[in-house]
């Protein structure tokens, strides 16, 4: 990646060599325009003394009108294209009980006019009514899914096979998605994201120091790394892993970037790959303390929603790092949203006032 920072690029120049790259890959339109790029102002007060100068920023991926929102939204644009251009009539994805994409592809798949089949497993170990059966697995179901969650040590790809084999026989063509639709094409929504969020910050005079954000299954940081690459844009970028761990989410995650990286004709460096695995706690989905703070401090400060197994432990270690000074004259800081909203009410019990402390 060469030396450049975001403020130096022709914003409009290599935002536009990138947009033409991606038009080579058909895209089925999700979003209703950008979405917002908000300033943290209460924040910056609480923080004044470990912030400096400092601005803060969140990229409102949150803030889209399919489905409840989120991040996965931009990669199901490309997803979809792909699967429309193959002929395909049926989206298939597979996912956790109480996965976002697994929610959108079904409210995407509604939107295009495709079937959707989802296949969940249980990834957490949690149990009750509201984890089960609320959040994110009502909305499949309202979304018109048909949804099928496998058994403890059932065979997944076995599974699927045999679907798959089920529905070509019946006359279906299914394309699938795979886990947090983290493909390479999939990837390609958030390299044109990396677009967006350079230009609203050179419209906004945003001099973009870091983007901080969630990484789950390493789509979002990798097609954000391919993104600025393609533009030449060195923009730090600093991840907080919440699905596995450091070692492990490195390797996914510059896998994915070089592969989406390669179908726009540019490369990512192994050193650009900055990845924190301090705020997972015991795991995937397992709350932490410092989880709900965050999820409770953003709420009470900027009256913004934070999910319980994402964003909001990715926000506990952009805390941590503020509170250490990590950020203090640092520029404009960038943490991106990314949605997960009906997470929150299958952990209703988790920020429960009365049974937990404030």
């Amino acid at each position: 990646m060469r030396d450049t920072c975001a403020r130096d690029l022709d914003v409009k120049e290599t935002g536009g060599n990138l947009l033409d790259k991606l038009s080579r890959f058909p895209q089925f339109s999700l979003l209703d325009g950008s979405t917002p790029l908000q300033r943290l102002a209460r924040l910056e007060v609480l923080f004044s003394k470990q912030l400096g100068s400092t601005r803060l920023f969140v990229k409102r991926d949150d803030h889209m009108a399919l489905g409840g929102g989120g991040n996965k939204v931009r990669k199901l644009e490309f997803l979809i294209g792909e699967a429309l251009a193959q002929g395909a009539d049926t989206l298939m994805t597979v996912g956790g009980l109480q996965s976002n994409h697994a929610r959108l592809t079904a409210a995407a798949a509604a939107k295009a006019g495709l079937a959707c089949e989802l296949v969940l497993s249980q990834m957490v170990p949690r149990d009750g009514v509201d984890y089960i059966r609320g959040g994110n697995v009502l909305l499949d179901r309202l979304f018109g899914a048909r949804v099928v969650t496998l058994s403890p040590g059932e065979d997944r790809d076995a599974f699927l096979q045999a679907r798959v084999a089920e529905l070509a026989a019946g006359g279906r063509k299914v394309h699938f998605a795979p886990t947090g639709g983290s493909s390479p094409v999939g990837c390609l929504g958030y390299a044109q994201c990396a677009a967006e969020i350079l230009r609203q910050a050179d419209e906004r005079g945003v001099k973009i120091s870091e983007i901080v954000l969630p990484n789950g299954s390493s789509g979002t940081h990798a097609g954000l790394l391919a993104g600025l690459a393609a533009m030449g844009a060195s923009v730090p970028v600093r991840a907080h892993a919440v699905l596995a761990t450091r070692e492990v989410t490195v390797a996914a995650t510059l896998e994915k970037a070089r592969a989406t990286a390669a179908l726009l004709d540019t490369d990512v460096q192994e050193a650009d790959v900055v990845v924190d695995d301090a705020q997972r706690g015991d795991g995937y989905g397992l709350p932490t303390d410092e989880m709900r703070t965050a999820v409770r401090l953003l709420a009470r400060t900027e009256g913004l929603l934070l999910d319980p197994v994402y964003s909001g432990k990715a926000f506990a270690g952009f805390l941590h790092d503020i509170r250490r000074g990590t950020y203090h004259d640092a520029g404009d800081v960038v943490f991106l949203m990314t949605g997960g909203t009906p997470g929150l009410f299958a952990y209703r019990l988790e920020f429960d006032e009365e049974g937990l402390p404030g």
